[in-house]
């Protein structure tokens, strides 16, 4: 893995390498670090993981439109993932006048949709005019296929050159720790070789199972630097990642303040960093 620092404008395409640019790193009430989203890329093609309620002033900040992005996968239902997606359906609606894609399920569509983007879009008023709206007037579903004999839900999608494999972690859980009871959410490997946790608690059957069955290079994990109920805390994970994948273990969706903590003395990569490309 080699760093790039931003120049410019964010890369939409490159010359074919798989990059991850951070537009932000931070957790779910940051102030400082924006929230965990990231843009993939690759050759002429790009995802956008998690739109938050920062995320289109992160695009801003780096002299980028959101309307840019054409292939969205949202891994869960809090705000720091899916706050800015009102702003994205509008924009594209009534700016760009086209439908960008989203990798979705059937289920999880009908529950975005129902139970967080409804409120603001399902009503349009032009001219005086009620018409009613659904989740297909502003998005272009892209189905993943589930794949069989896996030891929890994983599907598989892919948007051009980049290859997504979904599957479900363990976020908010109720009266027991297991995916089954938990917060629909989901993580991401990335070209079968780059592990993103998204939001989960500490899950150690769940590191080994991808990391048995693929050859990773690199997994970038949520972590709190405080002990909480929704995500894995540093504590945790200083027990949950094995000493072999620790070097190539790097820490998102941290605490404000946490920038500069030295993780190198307990074996693990780096802290991530907002508006730093990931090379591999």
């Amino acid at each position: 893995m080699k760093t790039r620092e931003f120049y410019s404008k964010i890369e939409f395409t490159n010359e074919g390498q798989l990059s991850l640019f951070f537009l932000g790193t931070g957790s779910a009430f940051t102030k400082l670090n924006y929230q965990n989203n990231i843009l993939i890329i690759k050759g002429k093609d790009h995802v956008l993981v998690d739109c938050g309620t920062l995320c289109p002033l992160s695009f801003n900040d780096f002299n980028s439109e959101i309307t840019n992005v054409k292939n969205y996968l949202i891994t869960h239902s809090h705000a720091d993932h899916i706050g800015g997606l009102e702003e994205v359906a509008l924009s594209n609606m009534y700016i760009t006048k086209r439908r960008p894609k989203m990798i979705i399920t059937d289920d999880y569509k009908k529950v975005l949709w129902k139970n967080s983007l409804r409120g603001g879009l399902a009503i349009r008023g032009e001219l005086g005019m009620r018409q009613k709206m659904t989740f297909d007037d502003y998005f272009d579903q892209i189905r993943p296929e589930k794949i069989k004999n896996a030891p929890r839900p994983f599907y598989n999608a892919n948007v051009g050159s980049i290859n997504l494999k979904l599957f479900r972690t363990k976020h908010l859980f109720t009266d027991r720790n297991t995916w089954k009871n938990s917060f629909y959410s989901l993580g991401v490997l990335i070209d079968e070789k780059i592990l993103f946790t998204g939001d989960s608690k500490a899950d150690p059957e769940l590191i080994k199972w991808i990391s048995e069955k693929y050859d990773l290079e690199a997994i970038f994990h949520d972590c709190s630097f405080t002990e909480n109920a929704v995500h894995t805390s540093y504590n945790e994970l200083k027990k949950i990642i094995p000493a072999e994948l620790k070097p190539i273990t790097h820490i998102c969706h941290y605490n404000d303040g946490c920038e500069n903590k030295e993780v190198s003395k307990d074996g693990f990569g780096t802290i991530v960093r907002r508006g730093v490309y990931y090379d591999f």
